[in-house]
C-alpha cells in the first residue's frame, strides 16, 4: 500500500538517478583551440567565437571554451590532439598536418585557386570530397570551410617574379610551397606562422608567404620592406576549415549535434562575407604602415606557376598516393 511518504520518497529517488544523466546531458562544453590572436579581430577567431556565442543562445546544454593563440595546445600539436579525442574543436590550417596525411599539401598548392569565387566553388566539388573523406578516415569532421587568400613579403625586397626570391631565407606554410620556392632559388626555414614575426625580428627569415589574416594578425607590417599582395592573379591560398573530433560529435546528443551545425553554417556565412575584405585590409594596413605594396601581373604569375609545375605539381602526383587524381579534379573546377 502506497503512503503519500512513499510516493514523495520513491518520485525523490527516481529524480535522484535521472538527476546525473540529466546534468551530465546539460553540461557539456567543449575545448576549442587555435594559433591565431583572440579579441583582435582575426576572422578565424571570430569563426570560433561566433559557433561559441550561438550553440550558447541555442540552451541545448552545450558550451564552447575558446583558447585562442597557441594558449592551449601548440599550431601543429592540433591536429593529433584532435584525432585522438584530447581535443574538441579548432581552426586549423590543414597543410599543417600534410606530414601525417600528404594529400593536404592539395590544400595549399601554388596556384590551384586562382580567387575567392573559385575557392567557394572547390568547397562543392569532387576534389574536396576526397579531402573531407581522408578528414574523416582519420577521425575528425568539417564543420565550416574556409580558404584564406594570402602574399609574400621581404625586408629585402618586393617579390614578383621567380628570380626575386633567390637566396633568401623564406618560411612558406607547406612542403608545396616549399618545393615551389627552393626551384625558384630560396632557402626553406619552416615553422607556423605564429612564429614568423619572431624569425624575422632575429634574422631566420629574409621573407615569408602567409595567409592575408596572419599577415595583419601577427603585425608583419612592422617587420617588411615590401608585400605582394593577391590581386587579380593570386598564387597563395590555403584552407584552414574548422574541424571538430569525431570522438566528441558522437558523445553529443541530436540537439546539440544541430545547434553545433547550425553555428557552424553561421560562422562560414560570416567568413564568406568577410574573405575578400581580408585583402583589402592587409593591403591598408600595410600601406599606412609605410609598407611598399605590389601584385603580380599575368605574366608574372604564370612564370611562378610553371616552375610549380615543375616542382611542387610534379613531385605531388608522383609521390602522394592519388596525387595525381586530386591534382586533375582540381583543376577541373573552373
Amino acid at each position: 500500500m502506497f503512503t503519500l511518504r512513499s510516493l514523495l520518497t520513491s518520485t525523490f529517488v527516481a529524480a535522484a538517478v535521472a538527476l546525473p544523466i540529466a546534468t551530465q546531458a546539460a553540461n557539456v562544453t567543449l575545448k576549442a583551440s587555435h594559433q591565431f590572436p583572440g579579441g583582435k579581430g582575426d576572422v578565424r577567431d571570430e569563426m570560433v567565437q561566433i559557433m561559441a556565442r550561438e550553440v550558447d543562445k541555442a540552451n541545448v546544454g552545450l558550451k564552447i571554451q575558446v583558447y585562442p593563440g597557441q594558449s592551449l595546445y601548440k599550431a601543429k600539436e592540433q591536429w593529433g590532439a584532435l584525432v585522438k579525442g584530447q581535443l574538441d574543436i579548432t581552426a586549423f590550417p590543414l597543410d599543417y598536418a600534410s606530414g601525417r596525411h600528404p594529400q593536404f599539401s592539395a590544400t595549399l598548392m601554388p596556384g590551384l585557386v586562382k580567387n575567392h569565387e573559385h575557392a567557394r566553388r572547390l568547397n562543392n566539388s569532387e576534389f574536396m570530397k576526397d579531402i573531407k573523406k581522408i578528414i574523416e578516415d582519420a577521425g575528425a569532421m568539417v564543420l565550416a570551410d574556409a580558404w584564406l587568400a594570402g602574399g609574400f613579403a621581404s625586408k629585402k625586397n618586393c617579390i614578383v617574379n621567380p628570380e626575386d626570391i633567390k637566396g633568401q631565407v623564406t618560411r612558406a606554410a607547406g612542403p608545396a610551397f616549399e618545393q615551389m620556392l627552393a626551384g625558384a632559388g630560396a632557402s626553406i626555414s619552416s615553422m607556423a606562422s605564429s612564429e614568423i614575426y619572431t624569425g624575422m625580428q632575429t634574422g631566420v627569415l629574409d621573407a615569408t608567404n602567409t595567409s592575408s589574416g596572419s599577415f595583419v594578425s601577427f603585425r608583419l607590417y612592422e617587420q617588411v620592406q615590401c608585400l605582394t599582395a593577391p590581386g587579380e592573379y593570386a598564387l597563395w591560398f590555403m584552407y584552414e576549415p574548422i574541424l571538430i573530433s569525431k570522438q566528441t560529435w558522437s558523445k553529443l546528443n541530436k540537439k546539440q549535434q544541430d545547434a553545433l551545425m547550425a553555428a557552424a553554417r553561421k560562422s562560414e556565412e560570416y567568413f564568406a562575407g568577410e574573405a575578400k575584405k581580408l585583402d583589402d585590409k592587409m593591403v591598408d594596413v600595410f600601406k599606412k604602415a609605410g609598407v611598399k605594396v605590389v601584385t603580380m601581373n599575368e605574366q608574372q604569375y604564370q612564370a611562378w606557376l610553371k616552375i610549380a609545375k615543375d616542382t611542387s605539381y610534379k613531385h605531388f602526383s608522383e609521390k602522394v598516393p592519388g596525387g595525381k587524381e586530386l591534382i586533375e579534379k582540381a583543376l577541373a573546377v573552373k
